[in-house]
């Protein structure tokens, strides 16, 4: 067979020609460029997305990168370092494919500018983001603006795609999403935004480079970069870090080592960032520290609590208590600061430069107290909130990297869900789960319908645009009251965010300021409510009207559903926590055939009460020899007694 002359023949052949052109027409955003988005990207382009005439990929990321970046986001190499994400992922994706209509912004999805109306016109957005608040944003503005939403994530070696409609499949906020523990380790050296970015940075990158083993292969990493004709200008910048490092590691025997290493990363490597002023365009700039102010100002380290105080109603009885105490106080900038130089001198003494390098342990307290000395003070820099050491504790010990692979494979698996968006064939859609078992890799699954309890997609979203001058009496006049677009009647309020604008009667004193006097601009969200069971409805700002219109407020009534639903009743109480524990343990102690009965079997009999040690028998002994306040779980049956502890 002769070799076929369309790059595209074998995909072409693969979807057909009508989902291939639907691949090629398609408008997408692709939000993040990082670990997941490089490998998007990548397999994007290969696909042929955005080739065709109207097609497009938008790739929008904050975050500018980092020498830590390059093990994993392939797009870029060390010439890159410093320049933004989305920039680079473009122009290394067109060597790709340079027939794809490509577009990077160097921007934060979350400005006011990238409203419903910049979301609108896309086919489907792709999340590629490690950030729990921006992909809830983008979860928001995908349903107010009603286009469907690839969801991703990945952890070390785990990982999901969550495709996502509005009224036809689950949010992300469907269903409850805890703080994160572990996540990965990808901003922490440059734009940290949380103060698990601080502890992740003083544990994973500053503890290893001052006292873990010395990386020889990174000089030879810029040797070869040289040779290779890479960036000069920006090899020295890196040789010169390198050099800075090297020498603060052969003195921190030396007496003012503690000095060095804080001029170095709080005043040093700070300043250097903030030469680099479009990094900080759209996020608050950190500042230097005063080794000297902080040197000076008093201790505090006074404030901590005695034995003999309170805290949340318990007292200290003794020193194991004292201990757990203190490291639950808050920690001025003061104490961080005593913390971290203290914990320097104590590694410094430990340390040998020729010797065995450390390995960074949560239970040694000298490393500890780095940790949590370091992480705050940089939490400082950053206007972030400091942590206490039980805090810092915690989170040290679960920091998990990106792993490249995971990264890869979850980007495939979001390339294979928009195929099914561009088919609308959502019942073939699919959640897709990626495990670290030896059972299944992959654990798909059907989408699940929306939860009715659902306060983000429940919700409902009405697209709106007004004239830059009206008021919020005329928002509300136009579109609030019997026969009008929102039916609502008698009491209604208006909010934005969590702050009250206007009340029925109570509060209508803002009725002749302007939206814009009172901060609602484009891309803000308006919610409506009134005082029966509805949901409320969420007007989301588009763009400006020109004055010229002969409207003032022009609502998408399209999206106004008729009548406006209300709430669904509120999920049935759970059953008694006694009775429901007894159920629960008593189908456990039957399916185990814990009693010697057979599951199932006739004259099986098990009933679950409570009763207290006494009452079972049992000798419960404290630390003092005394009996335990216990209780015990008791499963009768024909043979005997199966008693189960509660505590």
């Amino acid at each position: 067979m002769a070799p076929a002359t369309d790059r595209y023949s074998h995909t072409r052949a693969i979807l057909g020609p009508q989902l291939f052109e639907r691949v090629q027409d398609a408008r997408l955003l692709v939000v993040g460029a990082g670990g997941i988005g490089c490998e998007l990207i990548k397999n994007l382009v290969m696909s042929g997305f955005g080739t065709g005439e109207r097609g497009l990929i938008e790739v929008l990321d904050l975050d500018t990168i980092d020498l830590s970046n390059l093990n994993r986001q392939f797009l870029f190499q060390k010439q890159h370092v410093k320049r933004p994400k989305a920039v680079v992922a473009k122009e290394t994706a067109l060597k790709f494919n340079p027939h794809v209509h490509i577009n990077a912004l160097h921007r934060n999805i979350k400005d006011d500018e990238y409203n419903v109306d910049y979301f609108k016109s896309f086919d489907f957005v792709m999340n590629a983001l490690d950030n729990l608040d921006a992909r809830r944003h983008v979860n928001k503005m995908c349903l107010a603006a009603n286009i469907p939403l690839l969801e991703s994530g990945t952890s070390g070696y785990v990982g999901q795609v969550q495709p996502i409609k509005r009224e036809t499949t689950e949010c992300f906020d469907c269903t409850g999403k805890p703080v994160p523990k572990t996540f990965a380790v990808c901003t922490i050296r440059s734009t940290p935004s949380t103060a698990h970015h601080c502890i992740a940075w003083a544990k994973s990158y500053l503890f290893p480079q001052l006292f873990g083993a010395d990386d020889e292969a990174d000089q030879q990493e810029l040797d070869d970069a040289e040779k290779n004709g890479e960036n000069v200008e920006e090899i020295q910048e890196l040789r010169k870090e390198a050099r800075a490092i090297r020498e603060l590691r052969a003195g921190l025997n030396l007496e003012g080592a503690a000095k060095r290493v804080f001029e170095k990363v709080y005043v040093g490597d700070i300043e250097r960032l903030l030469k680099m002023e479009d990094m900080w365009a759209h996020r608050k700039a950190p500042h230097t520290l005063n080794w000297e102010e902080l040197s000076s100002a008093p201790s505090t380290s006074s404030s901590a609590p005695s034995t003999s105080e309170s805290v949340n109603g318990t007292t200290a009885a003794n020193g194991k208590d004292e201990a757990r105490i203190k490291d639950q106080r808050k920690l001025s900038m003061k104490d961080s600061f005593d913390l971290f130089v203290d914990a320097v001198t104590r590694l410094s003494a430990r340390f040998d430069p020729n010797g065995e390098p450390l390995s960074f342990d949560k239970d040694d307290e000298d490393m500890l107290d780095f940790v949590v000395g370091a992480a705050n003070l940089r939490a400082a820099a950053f206007d972030i909130e400091s942590q206490t050491k039980f805090q810092v504790k915690e989170y040290a010990g679960n920091i998990i990297p990106a792993i490249a692979t995971t990264n890869a494979i979850i980007a495939a698996a979001l390339v294979h869900q928009a195929l099914n968006v561009l088919r609308s064939d959502w019942s073939a859609a699919r959640t897709i789960w990626l495990k670290r078992t030896s059972q299944r890799i992959f654990d798909v699954s059907p989408l699940s319908a929306p939860n009715p309890h659902c306060a983000v997609c429940r919700v409902v979203y009405v697209p709106v645009k007004v004239v830059e001058d009206a008021t919020l009496g005329e928002l509300v006049r136009e579109l609030v009251g019997e026969g009008k677009a929102i039916p609502f009647e008698e009491f209604v309020s208006v909010q934005e965010g969590t702050r009250l604008l206007w009340e029925t009667e109570d509060f209508e004193d803002n009725a002749e300021k302007t939206l814009k006097e009172l901060g609602v601009k484009e891309g803000k969200f308006v919610t409506i409510s009134d005082d029966e069971d509805h949901w409320p409805v969420q007007l989301c700002i588009g763009s400006y009207l020109p004055a010229s219109s002969s409207k003032r407020i022009v609502p998408d009534t399209s999206a106004i559903p008729s009548p406006i639903p209300t709430r669904a009743p509120p999920p049935a109480p759970e059953a008694d926590s006694d009775s429901s524990d007894v159920e629960d343990l008593a189908t456990v102690v039957e399916g185990a055939a814990a009693t010697g009965a057979e599951a199932g079997a006739p004259g099986a009999k098990v009933v679950g009460k409570k009763r207290s040690a006494d009452e079972a028998g049992l000798e419960g002994e404290g630390d003092e020899g005394k009996k335990k306040k216990v209780e015990y779980l008791v499963l009768d049956d024909e043979d005997g007694d199966v008693v189960i502890d509660l505590t």
